[in-house]
């Protein structure tokens, strides 16, 4: 996952676990965290971490990342000695294809959403259940099954699970009612991560948060949930960027990205 410097996202990169480090990965500060998923499958991730957030899809959220065991490993590894950042966090793509649910498969059919019953329509009942169903089956279908095989814990409540918007991903636009849609999407997303006990932050820039979600309500499940900003080169710009207000009201900003090479870089703001 990787969202370029106050806009558009890329999505980060991958890596496999347990193999041999590039001399110029080692240098990195001991406390620096990073951000992996499918894209580097197979690439020299470093030795020294100190903790590691792992992409659960494969860059769209109906897709697993084919390297999501491999890399649960490498981010257990981690010293965890970056301001009691955890060890092993976890992220998920998101998106809204309602306006497309002709083309979309995965659209619900029906569920009883607190915005009312879903009947398969584009509407923000739907766009609730389409969330719900996307976290339901990251985490069942593709988190639990790696995490077994990976041998590490399989527990959603014991890591961190960050909602990944970008642009790049499908979403509703247009009108006030689609940034409604997105933000249900979100609410449904994180309903069932805290039905399930794991604790949800966001991942986006202000711009695209803006542009995909808008403003966001006291009374909405988003709000209080914390920021992981991207748009940073350096890390004295992610430092500075730690400063810079939340995406949703009643939340702090817990980690910056920055990306000075090819692999993300993160700082923790505690």
């Amino acid at each position: 996952m990787r969202s370029s410097a106050r806009g558009i996202g890329v999505i980060a990169l991958a890596a496999m676990a347990l193999l041999a480090v590039p001399a110029t990965a080692s240098a990195a500060p001991a406390e620096v965290g990073y951000d992996v998923s499918y894209p580097q499958c197979g690439d020299d991730l470093p030795r020294s971490r100190a903790f590691v957030v792992v992409g659960v899809n494969g860059g769209l959220s109906t897709r697993a990342n084919p390297c999501l065991s491999e890399q649960l490993v490498w981010a257990w590894g981690s010293s965890g000695k970056a301001d009691g950042q955890p060890r092993a966090q976890l992220y998920l793509n998101t998106a809204n294809p309602g306006q497309l649910m002709e083309r979309v498969v995965t659209w619900p059919e029906s569920g009883a959403t607190p915005y009312g019953d879903c009947d398969g329509a584009n509407s923000t009942a739907c766009s609730w259940q389409y969330g719900w169903e996307r976290a339901q089956n990251s985490v069942v279908s593709f988190f639990t099954p790696a995490a077994r095989a990976a041998r590490v814990d399989s527990q959603p409540a014991r890591y961190v699970w960050w909602l990944d918007v970008e642009t790049m991903n499908t979403w509703q636009f247009g009108s006030s009612e689609a940034l409604e849609r997105n933000r249900a999407t979100l609410e449904g997303m994180t309903e069932y991560l805290l039905s399930r006990g794991a604790e949800v932050g966001i991942y986006s820039t202000d711009e695209q948060w803006s542009e995909i979600v808008g403003e966001v309500a006291d009374d909405s499940v988003l709000a209080g949930l914390d920021s992981w900003l991207a748009g940073s080169v350096t890390a004295e710009q992610a430092a500075d960027a730690c400063a810079d207000d939340p995406l949703v009201p009643g939340g702090r900003v817990e980690l910056s990205q920055y990306v000075p090479g090819e692999l993300d870089h993160n700082l923790s703001c505690r």
